[in-house]
């Protein structure tokens, strides 16, 4: 039985900078590579001895194409008798490998595989059709609707009645914490530097006063709740994990994937996406979301984030469960779409298993996606 679960045993990333900022020479498969490097290494490191790597799976939504995974694979110095591949599920993608390649385990391969995701949101390639430069492809086809993520996220703060005053104040939450998390060294052990880039941009020091400075992006006027301020930044930045089926581990401490859901949703309201997937996710494991020590949630958009949480009973308007990103989220750090799924299992990892909380301590990742989804994986602390 234990052959079929998967565990991650390692988990890194690289710093996440702003579009255009520190990490913008480098490209999609530089980025994944040194994840790559360092995942590898603590994996050895853990397991006391080398292993073979089955596979590479890594989530990518914006770069050029040509297979990131085999790219990044061979740059990473692996050898070039594994393969790779790249999935693209949108936002979800970084989380949406991690879950491919824990399907590889429970199908009964016992090679270890390495999974996450990136993006190079600088260096992505500019899109060009017969109807001239276009920046993102379709999430639904013609019939459907098809928001960006921006002005679905305005709609939720209408739909639900999320004010401006509770988006700055969870966008604020999410900097304090991720500020105090950086001082408290909390991200040293899962950052790998990228050249001399050793550290995050964000997060930023935030008030009150300054976020309501920041004007409504999508919506005019009066009428608009949603800005820069209370929104994620585009970013740069890539994450990965180690699995191994439980009963390869030996006594290397990790997560054990106990279960996942990824479920469709209406296009117009994709950043509901998540509130399904949990609901799924928890009737089909039997286990309640008061059983959960540490929630990741990829923070799009602060309304958005809110109305996922007030629907599965984790926020009201001003008041937010602890457990949910604790040590902020993609408000302060930012969001590299195909790797952020992946940084939510990383910070999982983080909380749960470098913080040494004991055997059988749940937690949650989740991500809303582009077109109408949401996918929710559930994981349990093993020593």
């Amino acid at each position: 039985m234990r052959d079929s679960v998967a565990t991650v045993i390692a988990a890194r990333r690289t710093p996440i900078a702003t579009i255009g900022q520190r990490l913008a020479d480098s490209t999609v498969d530089g980025l994944a590579a040194v994840s790559l490097g360092a995942t590898v290494a603590d994996a050895r490191r853990s397991l006391g001895r080398d292993v073979p790597i089955g596979d590479v799976i890594l989530g990518n939504c914006m770069g050029p194409g040509g297979n990131t995974a085999r790219v990044a694979s061979l740059a990473a110095g692996i050898d070039v008798a594994v393969p790779g591949m790249t999935v693209d599920r949108q936002c979800g993608s970084g989380l949406a490998a991690v879950l491919v390649a824990a399907e590889q385990i429970a199908a009964g391969s016992r090679a270890m595989r390495l999974a996450g995701g990136a993006e190079s949101a600088s260096t992505a390639p500019t899109r060009v059709a017969s109807r001239g430069a276009y920046a993102r492809a379709a999430f639904a086809p013609d019939g459907f609707p098809d928001p960006d993520m921006g002005p679905a996220a305005e709609a939720l703060a209408v739909s639900h009645g999320i004010t401006r005053q509770a988006q700055d104040a969870y966008a604020l939450r999410s900097h304090a914490r991720a500020v105090a998390a950086r001082e408290a060294g909390r991200f040293a052990d899962e950052l790998a530097a990228v050249g001399d880039v050793a550290i995050d941009d964000g997060p930023r020091a935030m008030s009150r006063a300054v976020l309501a400075r920041f004007a409504p992006v999508f919506a005019s006027g009066a009428d608009g709740t949603v800005t820069a301020g209370n929104s994620c930044r585009v970013s740069d930045g890539a994450a990965t994990v180690a699995l191994v089926p439980d009963s390869e581990r030996g006594v290397a401490p990790g997560l054990a994937l106990i279960g996942s859901a990824t479920v469709g949703c209406d296009p117009a309201t994709p950043g509901l996406g998540p509130v399904f997937a949990i609901e799924s996710l928890l009737a089909s494991s039997g286990i309640s979301l008061d059983d959960v020590e540490a929630v990741e949630i990829v923070e799009a958009f602060a309304a958005q984030t809110l109305a996922v949480l007030s629907e599965v009973g984790l926020a009201s308007e001003f008041a937010v469960d602890d457990r949910v990103c604790a040590d902020g989220g993609a408000l302060a750090l930012g969001h590299p779409w195909g790797a952020s799924g992946a940084v939510s299992v990383v910070r999982l990892f983080s909380r749960l298993v470098r913080a040494g909380r004991p055997a059988g301590t749940l937690g949650l990742a989740t991500a809303a996606i582009g077109g109408g989804m949401g996918v929710a994986a559930l994981f349990r602390v093993v020593r």
